[in-house]
């Protein structure tokens, strides 16, 4: 997995690739007694998860505050944090198993950030992490209208929900009156990459979320904005 990886991000450091190889063996590990990813090759991994993971990037600003929505096995979040140490992170799943492997990662590769076992409605309504956070970012959660509701009520107004999509033009067409209640905006950034369409929605909070969202949990993807 270091030699992969140093192949497709040649910048990446020892310590960097270390961690991604840490990483990558917990990864295969504990998904064989817990779902995690249907991908599981070294080469779909390095660029389907880990590089992937990297495209929001060159969006983060020095030391800023980041909710993982749907973190899963920690895509995004961890790959991020690998990256940018200086980044406060948090990593919110509904599946308690899936928190429980995230701390033991954290600690395998000496890294820090906040892992919390929620569902997005909810933790949307929590007033310790409601319009806290400078971004959110999310990937593979749920189509666009969804997701909208679930993180632009965690960001604080001027911040940046990120949601790591595939072809994003139809989502995005489809989205557009969620985020006109959500006071929000969104542009679609295209990523260049060999293994199909790949872009990021970036919406920015350009005032305060209404207190009616996000609404109760399963509302939202039952009933799109």
């Amino acid at each position: 997995m270091k030699e992969l990886l140093k192949s497709i991000i040649p910048s990446l450091t020892v310590k960097e690739a270390d961690r991604f190889e840490i990483y990558y063996q917990m990864l295969i590990d504990w998904n064989s007694r817990i779902n995690l990813t249907a991908i599981t090759e070294k080469e779909d991994v390095a660029k389907k998860h880990f590089l992937d993971s990297l495209s929001a990037l060159p969006l983060l600003s020095e030391n800023a505050s980041l909710i993982d929505i749907g973190t899963g096995a920690g895509f995004p979040g961890i790959p991020l944090l690998i990256m940018r140490p200086d980044l406060k992170v948090t990593l919110v799943d509904s599946l308690q198993k899936r928190i429980v492997f995230l701390k033991e990662v954290l600690q395998a590769l000496d890294l820090s950030a906040s892992c919390v076992h929620s569902r997005a409605e909810d933790i949307g309504r929590n007033p310790s992490y409601r319009g806290t956070f400078d971004y959110s970012v999310s990937r593979a959660v749920a189509p666009l209208p969804v997701l909208v509701e679930l993180t632009i009520p965690l960001i604080k107004t001027g911040g940046k929900s990120i949601c790591y999509k595939g072809n994003a033009a139809e989502e995005l067409d489809s989205a557009k009156s969620a985020l006109h209640l959500l006071h929000a905006s969104a542009v679609c950034k295209e990523i260049p990459s060999d293994y199909g369409v790949r872009s990021l929605v970036i919406c920015t909070k350009y005032a305060p979320t209404p207190s009616l969202y996000p609404r109760k949990a399963g509302t939202p993807s039952k009933n799109p904005l």
